[in-house]
C-alpha cells in the first residue's frame, strides 16, 4: 500500500487560519487517529487525549497565533531528545530519565506554534537501521508483506507515513533519518552536521550526529528547517546555514557508474532505481562520478574504531546493567572495547584523505544521485541475521556523516512487487538547498523562492508560487 499520508504543513495553516479547522480540532484528530491503531510500535509514549487539547487550546489563545510559522501543527519527537517533563528511554527502560529542560531543536518547534504529541519509536540506543532492536513492540513498514520499518527511526518516518503527523523530529548518525524515511515512502532530511542544534539529544556518536526531519514533502521538510536551523553556542559543532540555490544556474546531477552500485542481488529495486536514473537529466546535466571513495569511508564507520564512540556515552550503563540491553546492541557496544587510540589516529588518518578526494569530487557536481537502500528485508530476515542485514541496509547511508555531506531520502515510487524504492541525494556541507531544490523537483514540487531566500539571507531569482 502506499503511505496514507495525512495534511500537508500547508494545509493544516490553511485549515486553521480560514477556521475550517483548529488546532484543538487537528489535536483530537490525531489523538484518535493514534489510539486507533493501538500497540503498532510507533510511538512510546503520547500525551493524554486531554492534555493534548488543552496544549491546542493553549496555542489558539497566544497572541498573535495565527500568524505563527506552524500554528497548530502536530509533531512527533524521536525517544533520544528531550523533552522537558517527558521520560527520555531510547528504548531502554532500565536507562530511562526525565529532563527538566527541552532540547533547542524542540522549543523552537514550540515556540512556532507546533504541538508536541508524543515520543516515537527507536532502535535501542539509536543503534540499528533495521526498528527490530527494541524490547517494545516491533514495527512493522507502511508497504505491509511484514517488511521492516527501518531504522532507528522507525517510529518518527511511520507517524508521518500513516498520516497521524505531517512531520517528526528524528536523528541521524549512520542513516537512522534517511531508512526509514526509505522504506516507508516518505521524505527524510539530514541537513549539513550543525545546522540545527544537537543539544538535548542523547548522542549516539557525538562527533557525527544530526538532528533530521521526516516529512510528507520535501515542502513540509523546507518549512520545519526554516524554524529549527540556527546557531547554538552550547553546540561546539554548530555552524551557518549555507547560500540559497541560484535558479539560474543548472544543477550538476552526479551518477556512479551502473556496475559500482550495489542492489544485493534485487532485480525488482535495481529496475526501479535505473528507471529513476533515466529521468535524471531534465532536472540537470549528469556527470559520471566514482562512488568508490565514499564507500571506503563508510566501510570506517562500524569496522572501525567510531563504534568506541558509542562508549562515551554508554560505556558506564553497559558495565553496569548489561542485561537491561538489547543482546545486537549490547554486542556492538562490546565490540567498541577492542579498539585502541592508535586505531582511532589510524582512521582519522585515513578519513581526512578520502574527505580530500570526495571534496574535489564536488567541484563536478552538485547532487549526488544513489538509492536509498539496495535492497528491503523481512522483520524475520533480519532477526535471522540482524548484523549482516543492518550493514546491508546502511551500503549507501554509512558514509554520510563521516564525509560530513547533506543527505536527502525521497521516495521514487514502488518495485515491481510492490516494494518501497527511494533515491538518496547527497551534496557537501552546507550546500542543503541545492540538495533540496533537486528533491523537490524529482516529487515535482515547486518550492518558493521568497521564502527560501527570505531564510539564507541570500539572493535568487524566478520566486515560484508557494504550494498549498
Amino acid at each position: 500500500m502506499e503511505p496514507p499520508l495525512g495534511p500537508t504543513i500547508a494545509e493544516v495553516l490553511t485549515s486553521h487560519a480560514g477556521g475550517t479547522g483548529s488546532p484543538t480540532k487537528t489535536a483530537a484528530r490525531v489523538a484518535d487517529a493514534i489510539a486507533a491503531r493501538g500497540d503498532d510500535g510507533v510511538w512510546l509514549y503520547t500525551v493524554p487525549r486531554d492534555e493534548l487539547l488543552a496544549a491546542a487550546a493553549e496555542i489558539e489563545r497566544r497572541p498573535g497565533a495565527r500568524t505563527l510559522p506552524l500554528y497548530g501543527v502536530p509533531f512527533g519527537v524521536k525517544d533520544s531528545i528531550d523533552v522537558a517533563g517527558v521520560p527520555t528511554t531510547l528504548a531502554c527502560p532500565g536507562y530511562a530519565y526525565t529532563p527538566t529542560e527541552t532540547a533547542p531543536v524542540v522549543q523552537r518547534l514550540l515556540e512556532a506554534g507546533a504541538l508536541f504529541v508524543g515520543k516515537t519509536s527507536l532502535d535501542q540506543f539509536a543503534t540499528g537501521l533495521n526498528g527490530t532492536r527494541t524490547p517494545h513492540t516491533i514495527p512493522r513498514s507502511i508497504y505491509g508483506e511484514d517488511l521492516i520499518s527501518g531504522g532507528s527511526s522507525s517510529g518518527s518516518a511511520l507517524a508521518v507515513a500513516l498520516g497521524q503527523v505531517p512531520f517528526a523530529v528524528a536523528t541521524d548518525t549512520a542513516g537512522s533519518g534517511r531508512v526509514p524515511a526509505a522504506l516507508n515512502g516518505v521524505v527524510g532530511f539530514k541537513p549539513s552536521r550543525g545546522l540545527i542544534s544537537t543539544v538535548g539529544l542523547v548522542p549516539a556518536c557525538r562527533s557525527l550526529d544530526c538532528i533530521s526531519v521526516m516529512a510528507g514533502s520535501v515542502d513540509d521538510a523546507d518549512r520545519v528547517l526554516d524554524v529549527v536551523a540556527g546557531r547554538d553556542d552550547g553546540d561546539p559543532w554548530s555552524r551557518d546555514r549555507g547560500p540559497a540555490y541560484d535558479d539560474s544556474e543548472p544543477l550538476r546531477i552526479g551518477l556512479p557508474p551502473v556496475a559500482e552500485l550495489e542492489f544485493f542481488g534485487d532485480g525488482a529495486m535495481r529496475s526501479a532505481h535505473l528507471a529513476l536514473r533515466d529521468r535524471l537529466g531534465r532536472h540537470g546535466s549528469v556527470h559520471e562520478i566514482s562512488l568508490a571513495p565514499f564507500l571506503a569511508a563508510g566501510e570506517l564507520l562500524y569496522q572501525g574504531p567510531w563504534v568506541a564512540e558509542r562508549l562515551v556515552e554508554f560505556g558506564d550503563f553497559l558495565d553496569r546493567h548489561a542485561e537491561e540491553i538489547h543482546p545486537v546492541v549490547r554486542a556492538i557496544f562490546e565490540g567498541g572495547r577492542h579498539y585502541t587510540a592508535v586505531d582511532a589516529f589510524a582512521a582519522l588518518q585515513q578519513l581526512q584523505a578520502l574527505r580530500a578526494e570526495v571534496a574535489r569530487i564536488w567541484l563536478d557536481a552538485d547532487v549526488l544521485v544513489v538509492p536509498t537502500v539496495g535492497t528491503t528485508f523481512t522483520v524475520a530476515e533480519v532477526l535471522a541475521d540482524p548484523v549482516e542485514t543492518n550493514t546491508r541496509l546502511g551500503h549507501y547511508t554509512h558514509f554520510g556523516n563521516l564525509l560530513d555531506l547533506v543527505g536527502l531520502a525521497v521516495p521514487a515510487g514502488t518495485t515491481a512487487d510492490g516494494r518501497p524504492s527511494g533515491a538518496l541525494l547527497l551534496g557537501a556541507a552546507q550546500t542543503d538547498d541545492r540538495v533540496l531544490e533537486l528533491g523537490a523537483r524529482l516529487l515535482d514540487e515547486p518550492r518558493d523562492r521568497r521564502r527560501m531566500t527570505a531564510t539564507t539571507g541570500t539572493t535568487a531569482t524566478d520566486p515560484v508560487e508557494e504550494r498549498l
